[in-house]
């Protein structure tokens, strides 16, 4: 079971209306099951004395990241909409960092990226954790072979010690063995996969 104390950060990634509720616009397969262990180990964090950050994805309702504006993805957490709004089961408690604001790839919770021009400018998340003294990360969400999978490449880069709760995400899996090849990257980044023994798994030393 993963050990939480004031130098740690649990960052929860997107479990948002469209990703985890299957009306949603770009439902998750497994997302409702995420937002049952994301809020078991927010319940966790918060009881170990851990900063919980959530991410949210918060669109403009035309940009180029969505197909119908000549982008990949359907429209989708559109800011301000029910699709936006974190999951109503999910359990809060601490800020939010809401990314793609003015129409950028908003995939990483750490950074954007301008789907025009690909130049990347950083969040407020690297120092949220900064100012609390955080040095190392937990990450859970959606969908491992994006935003988590952004998310945790960038916390490795920036120094981060990084563990995923494997048994805490899902994929959208565009092709088939997207999310395994999303947790092999992450694993050959740096990052720690983790599992929750009460959910049939181990915790890899």
């Amino acid at each position: 079971m993963q050990r939480y104390g004031p130098a740690v950060g649990l960052v929860v990634v997107d479990v948002q209306n469209d990703f985890a509720d299957p009306a949603g616009t770009l439902f998750v397969r497994g997302g409702e099951g995420v937002v049952v262990r994301a809020s078991q180990e927010v319940g966790r964090a918060i009881a170990g004395g851990a900063l919980v950050v959530y991410t949210q994805d918060w669109h403009p309702a035309s940009t180029p990241h969505f197909a119908k504006d000549g982008g990949t993805w359907p429209v989708h957490c559109v800011a301000g909409t029910w699709g936006a709004q974190l999951h109503p089961a999910l359990l809060l408690g601490g800020p939010r960092v809401r990314k793609g604001s003015s129409g950028e790839d908003g995939y990483s919770g750490f950074t954007m990226r301008d789907p025009l021009t690909g130049e990347e400018r950083p969040t407020e998340l690297e120092a949220i954790l900064r100012a609390r003294g955080v040095d190392e990360v937990v990450i859970c969400g959606l969908a491992t072979d994006y935003c988590v999978r952004g998310t945790v490449l960038d916390a490795c880069r920036l120094g981060f010690e990084t563990t995923v709760l494997a048994d805490a995400v899902a994929a959208v899996e565009v092709s088939r063995g997207d999310g395994e090849r999303a947790l092999a990257e992450m694993a050959a980044a740096g990052a720690r996969l983790a599992h929750d023994p009460a959910m049939g798994g181990d915790v890899p030393s």
